[in-house]
């Protein structure tokens, strides 16, 4: 790969990417990912009232929530990004389906940020999913800051909460605002950086910002008495391990401690203090050689979503570009490196939520939405000038499978489009073979319920209404052509092509593999790239 060439740092790149604060909400389903979304846009005052009041029953819409789905079940099941100013600082918030049948998009959004949010419901502590989570940020060198949530409502005990994060992450945990009041009686936080106290009144049931009334540690005494003894009592247990280590921080071994309810807008705004003061800029990125390449070097990026259906007037496609380096500019005619071919970035866009508005410029960490750009790919990089390719995104190992069937055959063709689109986006991984032809494709997938996404999407984007037939497999290994032969023989087995080209032997169970393993000892059959139980 051709060396980037030597130059001055280009002031205005190291400004703006010192200005960008990139991260993602991770957390377990019904944390309150969404509503902490919401809430922080509040903050920042880019939107008027929140879209949480009083739970998942009594929801509005959410600027991050757009899909029909995760409207009528409260739930996120597709990312979106959101950009806006705080304190003169640009945040760029990608939301992350909180189930954990999506966890490959949560992945890909892992692979565009600079920061994770780490979100814990303070009545269940650290949750499976949040887990599986922790342990991509953690592989991907992610920083992280954890937001104990809905302290409003009845939970474990704060101390208890801290030797969970440190005994289960392995992570030094550095409070900066502490909990006044137990759990289910949230009175405030002792802010721990500015040495006051901080104390919240409910407004509007939680869908406009929060009271907040400041008072120093004298005032906090004469106003809470034992209460904010007991927190300044039990904060000290951690604060007597040292200072605030922002140098572990960002190498990832320790982790800054927040409290919020997200549902009443408290400690929100010492949530955004913290992003903006602690969490990393945009950094230069190692691209699929190791290679580093500078914030100021030429344009590059690469996508890490593709997303159909946002605009139901027109039903076109955005590909999410994460800018790694260099100036974007509107109308640019960029390489894209996976098939050396020029591309023009005429429809740029930044999005907030499903809304849309035209940019001209992006810069280092920002993320660009490019519409109706129908040849990328999840994965795909594009630059300027000196060429770069960043590290692929890869395939998640599916667990279920499905026969999928147009179920009116006269609709083949928009069938056919659909299957392939959702294919495109990451929705669902395509599997075909000569045996079952082009009109019954087999759907593989992380987790059941892409396949309602999938069904849903085919009725109401498509007109292609579809039904599905389940299929007994539940392992998958990457394999080579000649184990089509090999294996057709075999019960409890199948060998088919993956979209991509790569050949997938499908087992009934582990014994089955374990089986063909053992008499077919040559035949290589490889892990798909992550392991949703061992990683994801």
């Amino acid at each position: 790969m051709s060396q980037i060439p030597a130059k001055a740092a280009d002031p205005q790149i190291i400004d703006q990417s010192s200005r960008r604060r990139t991260f993602a909400v991770i957390s377990h389903p019904d944390a309150g990912k969404s509503t902490l979304t919401e809430a922080l846009a509040l903050h920042a005052r880019v939107i008027g009232t929140a879209g949480a009041t009083n739970g998942k029953s009594n929801r509005k819409d959410t600027v991050s929530d757009w899909m029909q789905m995760e409207k009528d079940r409260g739930i996120s099941i597709s990312s979106t990004a959101l950009q806006f100013e705080y304190r003169d600082t640009v945040i760029n918030l990608v939301d992350t389906p909180g189930h954990a049948d999506f966890s490959e998009d949560t992945y890909r959004v892992l692979a565009a940020v600079d920061c994770a949010v780490m979100l814990i419901d303070a009545g269940k502590g650290l949750e499976v999913q949040t887990m599986k989570l922790f342990e991509v940020c953690r592989q991907r060198n992610l920083p992280i800051i954890t937001v104990i949530n809905k302290w409003d409502r009845p939970g474990l005990e704060s101390l208890e909460l801290m030797d969970e994060i440190t005994e289960r992450t392995g992570l030094r945990p550095m409070p900066l605002t502490w909990a006044v009041g137990i759990a289910g009686e949230f009175h405030g936080v002792a802010d721990l950086r500015k040495n006051e106290y901080v104390r919240f009144t409910r407004n509007s049931s939680g869908a406009s910002l929060a009271l907040e009334e400041h008072f120093t540690p004298e005032e906090a005494q004469d106003v809470e008495g034992q209460l904010w003894s007991d927190a300044l009592d039990e904060a000290s247990l951690l604060e007597s391990s040292g200072e605030f280590d922002l140098d572990g921080f960002h190498a990832g071994t320790a982790t800054p401690v927040l409290y919020s309810s997200a549902a009443q807008n408290f400690g929100v705004r010492q949530i955004l203090d913290a992003l903006v003061d602690l969490a990393p800029s945009a950094a230069p990125r190692a691209d699929a050689d190791g290679e580093v390449r500078p914030v100021d070097a030429p344009f590059s990026g690469f996508v890490f979503k593709v997303q159909a259906g946002m605009n139901q007037a027109h039903r076109d496609h955005v590909a999410f570009i994460r800018v790694c380096s260099g100036i974007f500019e509107r109308g640019m005619v960029v390489t894209h490196a996976n098939t050396g071919k020029p591309f023009a970035t005429k429809y740029a866009q930044h999005l907030f939520g499903r809304d849309r508005e035209v940019i001209d410029q992006a810069w280092p960490g920002d993320v660009v939405g490019l519409v109706n750009a129908s040849a990328l790919r999840v994965g795909d990089s594009l630059y300027e000038d000196t060429p770069v390719t960043y590290p692929p995104i890869p395939y998640f190992s599916p667990e279920h499978f499905r026969v999928a069937h147009a179920k009116d055959p006269s609709r083949y063709k928009q069938f056919r489009r659909g299957i392939d689109q959702l294919e495109h986006e990451g929705i669902i991984q395509v599997l075909r073979s000569d045996r079952r032809g082009d009109q019954a494709p087999v759907l593989a997938a992380v987790g059941p319920m892409q396949f309602e996404v999938v069904q849903d999407r085919m009725a109401q984007d498509f007109n292609a209404p579809m039904r599905m037939e389940t299929l007994g497999y539940s392992l998958a290994r990457l394999t080579t052509k000649e184990a089509m032969t090999t294996l057709a023989p075999v019960r409890g087995v199948e060998v088919i092509i993956r979209s991509d080209g790569e050949y997938l032997a499908l087992f009934n169970d582990v014994w089955a593999l374990r089986r063909v393993a053992k008499n077919y000892p040559d035949l290589p059959l490889t892990q798909i790239g992550v392991n949703q139980d061992a990683s994801v």
